[in-house]
């Protein structure tokens, strides 16, 4: 192809490669072709998507909702009136990077079982388009209120994804769209929510991977706003939906407005009606709505409606693209006080009109779980993802409440259960290529597994030690050792570094793991000769920002004690569990946490692992300490019980030469078969389980503790019945 550039043009673009800058964007349409009449350019724009493929980790299974000191054998009886559990399709709640996660569901195993359901129908996000949001949560303590602040991963994806502007969020939201539009069915819908500030810009990123042709509407939502009156501009009151279809045949069911239902007398309609057909233009003028609604009737149905009908229920008028919905009521129960969430009326509308009953839906920015929560009650099937921990347990909680009042009132509810990609996202970031040759192959796992360490150690603020077995690092006075990445840390690993100390006269030791074997007892190492202090790793390691900033925190693991109680004689045993003790230990800088005290005012910190509210009298200026965590469950925002752990082997699939295999994992999954929980409603919790019948056998059984932070503690313990 001839370049039909002039010389200085010529000359131009050569100064430019010279100087090894961007050339202007008119080079690009000279020397390339371009398909796209409009296309959005940004700073990191790169075609290439991730085709990355991880197992999900199942972490836990929830079947169906225990409370009280109810436990049914889930049969029934004969006059037995409550929801029972859907079989097929378990509905998933995942934790992680949605990116990775997307790229595995689009290009993993669980493809299939998503097409076996239809394919996905429906995908919802609410993506973090408000740089200025607030993403700290309100944690109810007693009859006070401490303010989290979002963990540092949730800090790095949403306020750090705008570091450079909008062209970070872009970049962000780009490659995701595009895993999304191949993930979405070829009769689905993509509903996006932005507001003024990125609007524009997705609108031509959507006709880039859409097609223009596919947008069908851009809704306005608007809603009563802050009274606060700007000089500048009017008050922004409305946030837009962006909806677009994949195909043309994708669904979309017509709907009308709740609040216009009227009813119609049909005696002074029929006169008009012959033949399917509207004669004349005499008919009542009050009723132009109702001659619209009995032409679209007859068109869909080739019928008359008003045959038999003398007062004839008629349907409001049609749905618009503008909706005035109330935000969250604080004082609902709808509301569960969690930052951005959204009013379930909103979603019943998108969901209603681009899905069916039995259809299955997506939200990839989950939050609070507003769209999961519709879904299941209106019947469909879902599937939701969030970076989160606390979105993940808020979720949890939110489901479990639903389930539990799809069953009372008599509906059948669908069990759910929660994945992350957990150990493999970690064994990904050592991934090494295996068709180097076996010399090369070692060199390159030694160099990984190098590499690793060292990015802990920086983590963990501490500095190299060489020539040891188990010992890494040092920090301060303690030495540290660092379990695997891809397994969780052994009681045979445990005791090698015990010894290694003790050999090297090492007195003090911490040891980083991001899992802990399963049934570990730790007290069992605190009389061995050397202090042994246990830290969970946090995900958010991989993260070079976080890393830079120092703002990674490793949590001490938490203890947990229970105590099982056997009831029953004979054969007829019953096995119930209390808990009776659980500590945690949090400092100020490992909460990111910070707030200026003000006069007359208070603050509610952490100091030596107790929650304080710390108070300023207006008047004399003293100030006042009061521990707000006085006793152990303070602490505690939720609980379960698995009664047999053992019996749910962790199954995945994974492709092994070009075919797919199910592998168990030498893994266990939770099964959440009781539960008790705080709500905002409902502040106490339950310590001894419902009761449940147990033939004679030895079990493990397993208890999960989630703080008011949401970070969760398990524990196993060996039973005889």
């Amino acid at each position: 192809m001839k370049l039909n550039l002039t010389e200085n043009e010529k000359r131009d673009i050569v100064e430019h490669f010279q100087r090894g800058v961007y050339l202007p964007d008119k080079y690009r349409f000279l020397l390339f072709d371009s398909e796209r009449d409009v296309e959005l350019i940004w700073n990191g724009k790169n075609s290439e998507i991730t085709n990355v493929v991880l197992p999900f980790q199942h972490i836990e299974q929830i079947d169906e909702p225990r409370e009280g000191n109810e436990f049914g054998d889930g049969r029934g009886t004969l006059f037995d009136f409550s929801g029972k559990q859907i079989a097929g399709w378990t509905n998933k709640l995942i934790w992680g990077d949605n990116k990775l996660i997307l790229s595995s569901l689009k290009n993993g195993p669980l493809r299939k079982e998503i097409e076996k359901q239809g394919g996905l129908k429906l995908i919802y996000i609410d993506p973090p388009f408000d740089v200025g949001a607030n993403f700290s949560i309100d944690i109810e303590i007693g009859e006070e209120t401490f303010k989290k602040e979002p963990s540092i991963i949730e800090e790095v994806a949403y306020r750090d994804t705008w570091g450079k502007g909008a062209d970070s969020f872009i970049s962000m939201i780009y490659e995701r769209l595009r895993l999304m539009y191949d993930l979405l069915s070829q009769d689905g819908s993509i509903y996006i929510h932005c507001d003024w500030r990125l609007n524009s810009h997705l609108r031509i990123i959507m006709d880039e991977i859409f097609g223009k042709d596919c947008f069908q509407d851009e809704i306005i939502w608007h809603y009563q706003g802050s009274w606060v009156e700007p000089k500048d501009y009017f008050p922004r009151r409305h946030n837009s939906i962006l909806f677009y279809k994949k195909s043309k045949s994708s669904i979309f069911n017509r709907t009308y407005e709740n609040d216009s239902e009227y009813q119609v007398n049909t005696k002074r309609w029929k006169k008009y009606l012959k033949d399917n057909k509207i004669y004349g233009d005499f008919y009542p003028k009050d009723d132009l709505r109702f001659k619209t609604y009995l032409e679209n009737f007859i068109k869909e149905n080739n019928r008359n409606p008003l045959k038999n009908d003398v007062i004839f229920e008629a349907k409001g008028s049609v749905t618009g693209s503008v909706w005035y919905i109330k935000k969250v009521d604080p004082k609902t129960t709808q509301n569960i006080g969690y930052p951005t969430q959204k009013p379930e009326e909103l979603l019943e509308k998108i969901i209603e009109a681009s899905s069916n009953e039995g259809d299955l839906v997506a939200d990839f920015f989950c939050g609070s779980g507003t769209t999961l929560s519709v879904a299941e009650k209106l019947g469909r099937k879902w599937i939701g993802t969030d970076i989160g921990k606390f979105g993940i347990h808020t979720t949890r909680k939110r489901m479990i409440n639903i389930q539990r009042e799809l069953k009372k009132d008599g509906k059948d509810f669908r069990a759910f259960e929660i994945l992350n990609l957990g150990r493999y996202e970690r064994k990904n970031f050592i991934n090494i290529n295996n068709d180097l040759r076996e010399e090369e192959r070692l060199k390159q796992i030694e160099k990984k597994e190098k590499e690793f360490i060292n990015l802990i150690l920086n983590a963990y603020q501490s500095e190299e030690l060489s020539n040891f077995f188990t010992i890494v690092g040092k920090k301060r006075d303690r030495v540290v050792a660092i379990g695997p990445i891809d397994l969780p840390v052994s009681s045979e690993f445990i005791n090698d570094i015990i010894d290694e100390c003790l050999s090297n006269n090492f007195t003090k030791v911490d040891i980083l793991g991001f899992d802990f074997e399963m049934g570990l007892d730790f007290t069992s190492y605190v009389n061995q000769g050397v202090d042994v202090a246990f830290k969970i790793i946090p995900r958010e390691v991989f993260d070079k920002r976080a890393v830079e900033k120092n703002q990674i925190s490793f949590y001490d693991i938490a203890y947990v004690n229970i105590k099982p109680i056997i009831t029953g004689k004979g054969v007829n045993k019953e096995l119930s569990v209390e808990l009776v003790d659980f500590s945690v230990f949090y400092n100020q800088d490992s909460l990111n946490y910070s707030e200026e005290i003000k006069e007359g005012k208070y603050k509610i910190i952490i100091e030596n692992g107790q929650i304080v509210k710390i108070s300023k009298n207006k008047d004399t200026g003293e100030i006042s300490r009061d521990i707000l965590t006085k006793k152990w469950s303070d602490w505690i925002d939720y609980w379960a019980v698995d009664y047999n752990f053992s019996d749910r082997k962790e199954i995945i699939k994974i492709n092994e030469n070009n075919k797919e295999v199910e592998k168990w994992t030498g893994s266990y999954i939770f099964d959440n078969e009781w539960q008790s929980f705080r709500t905002k409603k409902k502040r106490e919790l339950e310590f001894i389980s419902a009761p449940k019948s147990m033939s004679k056998g030895k079990y493990k059984v397993a208890i999960k503790v989630v703080d008011i932070f949401g970070n969760d503690t398990t524990k196993v313990v060996d039973i005889e019945i």
